[in-house]
């Protein structure tokens, strides 16, 4: 699925009505409790012997997703655009691929 008809289709489940200093407030929280339950799954796998949960987490991603479409609508951004300004970020940064002596030393 394209970012931008992503974003377009998990918008349409959006509460109508809020203000734009409102929708960033609602997906900055979101974004973080969604983190929040990703997170908590792979502690329950890791320091409480449960089951690696991997429905679990691929719903907690999803859910993220929406929060960061939210969040790049509520600010007159496409998800699409800011996933590729990322890319160019990280070539810039990692051109030959992750390295941690890149990492340790960033020029930027």
């Amino acid at each position: 699925m394209d970012a931008n008809d992503y974003q377009r289709l998990a918008l349409r489940t959006e509460a109508p009505g809020r203000e734009r200093d409102d929708r960033l407030l609602n997906a900055a929280l979101g974004l973080c409790g969604e983190a929040g339950e990703f997170a908590d799954a792979l502690k329950k796998w890791r320091f409480h012997a449960h089951p690696l949960d991997e429905v679990a987490l691929r719903k907690e991603l999803g859910d993220v997703l929406w929060y960061a479409a939210l969040a790049c609508d509520a600010l007159g951004l496409q998800l699409g655009d800011v996933m590729a300004e990322n890319i160019e970020k990280l070539r810039r940064r990692y051109p030959e691929g992750f390295s941690a002596e890149r990492s340790l030393n960033r020029a930027e």
